[in-house]
């Protein structure tokens, strides 16, 4: 007998309990209530709020006067508070304290010079809080992937004061993996372990509960970081699947398991956990009853032998109207075809499907003797053939197309050879507010992850599960044939502030800031957009980590090329100055190449301050008095000319 079970720490944490118990207080006050974003990643609770009167408001701009506003459990940033105490509305806050302890540290390093470093999702709430309180002196990063990129290619950071945070639903196991990139003999850091405690235990418990179960329920908001990182950690264990409440349970087709494990996301209320064990636990009863040796092929076998003669026979088309075919079956009686059992296309017409003399496969579905005919199918056939061709394409993971026929509750229909084929929203791999009538009429890849198997022809299937597998296709090519220095074609799938990622045709390369241009730039939307189509080379690959690390500058347009074939030392440049520090000046001598201008060689005398003799955009003239290809750098003065002219 099947075993559902419920994970120890699964549902509400104490921050997000306190939140929500916050707002639906100052509701049964009758208060005129707005919450500053969802107050928490759970779409059944944020509704049942505004059924009880409450808005939810994305700028201090959209409250009302008279409206208490209650700050979300993810924290804002200091700027929000501000503006609120301007605008005058009494403010609750709901900040989980994990998070407003996150707030503290890094407004009081900041304050002390440090740079902070926050792992987490940079475009979750909680950190774009964390982020109001740093006055920008920050950096987020998701994984150990991306940190390691910060330190490669931003050596001068450990110059740096740094601070490690992390957001308090970030994964343990990657936090480790980043803890160990930290270089040993670094000095000037610090590493505060902001990861909320009941993150680090409800993650422990689901992967203990998922590592004696079969398969794993992880309920709560599909946009839900923890849960989403929940069901991460399950998957590593088991078969998993992430729903937002039972009502998902049906578009499911679970399989059948002995051990059923169930966790939840730290915004899933007590109730819905409840409502799909108790789902769960029906289903499990229900299975129990069922005889699990009934074959579909012998049910349909007696039910057709009940009524029909059910042979497969053989014929040559002889007529053809619009209703129906007359076919040769070489006996006495006269076989006819009606249109209904030659297709379920309603668009088609039996001249559409068949000619006059072809020869056919029917079965036999009526005989009349005393009218001399023989009532017969195709589409009966062709639903057995299709049902077969669909449980072979289950088994060997066959990738199947067809068109979408129906919009239906919770997905979508589609018939593959007679067979009806199921593909609920979440399997759609469209998002989860998307319109379902876009897939309307439309060619769809897919797989079939579920076949009925009680004498119905129908089936449930999954256009995510067959991009994933051609994906997975082709990463194993790509990696195939990869090397490094070979050159491909790319679309820009996304950009950062330290590069941006190219979709190379199912996986993703990264083009570091530093090789996107020769030039100095500060972002790489400077030069890419997302949606070009570039060309890249492979600098260097990581089969274990399945990392890859691009190049897009071209070398032939390296500017140190052009300056060393025209420049040399003692030559005078006319150069324009770009920037200036308190030991110099740099000054472009040609697109992508300065020159430093150390402050003694600015002028034949002593200068104590550089602004006072140059300003950003001055052009002057300067010899070139060091250049060290290997540094990448070149020395130029303005002295040495003032005193070659003093000495004439």
């Amino acid at each position: 007998m099947s075993k559902v079970t419920v994970a120890k720490s699964a549902g509400f944490c104490f921050g997000v309990d306190r939140a929500v118990k916050m707002v639906y207080n100052e509701l049964e006050k009758n208060t005129k209530v707005a919450t500053f974003g969802e107050i928490i990643h759970n779409q059944d609770v944020v509704n049942d709020m505004k059924s009880k009167g409450a808005r939810v408001v994305e700028s201090v701009d959209e409250l009302i006067d008279g409206e208490t506003v209650v700050i979300r459990s993810h924290g804002v940033g200091k700027e929000i508070y501000r503006q609120i105490a301007e605008k005058e509305n009494v403010m609750l806050d709901a900040t989980c304290p994990f998070v407003s302890k996150i707030h503290k540290i890094v407004e009081e390093k900041t304050k002390e010079g440090y740079f902070i470093l926050i792992a987490g999702d940079l475009n979750h709430p909680e950190v774009q809080g964390i982020i109001g309180h740093c006055k920008q002196n920050f950096l987020v990063f998701k994984d150990n992937f991306e940190l390691k990129h910060v330190f490669e290619e931003n050596q001068k950071i450990f110059q740096k004061k740094l601070a490690f945070v992390a957001q308090t639903t970030y994964n343990i196991i990657e936090w480790q993996s980043c803890l160990k990139m930290i270089p040993e003999d670094a000095s000037d850091i610090v590493i505060f372990d902001t990861i909320c405690n009941a993150t680090d235990t409800r993650q422990s418990d689901a992967a203990e509960l998922a590592k004696s179960s079969d398969i794993m329920l992880v309920v709560g908001g599909k946009h839900s970081s923890n849960t989403v990182k929940l069901y991460e950690v399950c998957s590593r264990y088991c078969r998993t699947y992430h729903i937002e409440n039972s009502d998902e349970l049906s578009s499911l087709k679970l399989p059948y398991a002995e051990r059923i494990g169930i966790t939840a996301g730290a915004s899933t209320p007590a109730y819905i956990i409840k409502e799909v064990q108790t789902t769960m636990t029906d289903n499990v009863n229900l299975n129990e009853n069922q005889d699990e040796n009934v074959n579909f092929a012998e049910l349909v076998d007696q039910s057709f032998k009940k009524i029909h003669t059910r042979e497969r026979v053989k014929g040559i088309v002889m007529s053809i109207d619009n209703a129906e075919i007359t076919v040769d079956l070489g006996i006495k009686q006269t076989g006819y075809v009606k249109l209904e059992e030659l297709t379920d296309d309603a668009t088609k017409k039996p001249s559409d499907i068949v000619n006059v003399g072809d020869e056919i496969e029917l079965m036999v579905i009526k005989v009349n003797d005393s009218d001399g005919t023989v009532a017969l199918s195709k589409k009966l056939l062709d639903e057995q053939a299709g049902y077969d061709k669909v449980v072979k394409a289950k088994e060997e993971g066959t990738i199947l197309e067809g068109k979408i026929s129906r919009i239906v509750n919770k997905g979508v229909t589609l018939n593959y050879f007679g067979v009806r084929v199921f593909i609920p929203a979440s399997l759609t791999g469209l998002s989860i507010d998307a319109d379902l009538e876009q897939l309307s009429g439309k060619k769809v890849e897919f797989k079939i992850i579920e076949v009925d198997e009680n004498g119905k022809k129908r089936a449930v299937g999954s256009i995510k599960a067959a991009e994933f597998a051609k994906k997975e296709a082709a990463k194993a090519l790509f990696w195939e044939n990869a090397e490094v220095g070979k050159r491909y074609t790319g679309k820009v799938k996304s950009l950062t502030s330290f590069g941006a990622f190219v979709d190379l045709g199912g996986i993703d390369g990264m083009v570091h800031i530093s090789e996107l241009s020769w030039k100095r730039i500060k972002n790489p939307s400077e030069v890419v957009s997302v949606g070009d189509t570039i060309e890249v080379y492979i600098k260097e690959l990581n089969v274990e980590t399945n990392r890859i690390s691009l190049g897009y500058k071209n070398p032939d347009e390296n500017p140190w090329e052009l300056f060393n074939t025209k420049y040399n030392v003692g030559d005078v440049v006319e150069a324009t100055i770009v920037s200036i520090t308190n030991f110099g000046a740099f000054a472009q001598i040609i697109d992508g190449i300065d020159g430093l201008i150390h402050i003694s060689q600015i002028a034949d005398k002593k200068v104590d301050n550089v602004r006072d003799v140059l300003a950003i955009g001055d052009v002057v003239n300067a010899k070139i008095i060091d250049i060290d290809s290997e540094k990448k750098r070149i020395s130029i003065s303005m002295r040495a000319l003032l005193e070659e002219n003093n000495a004439e």
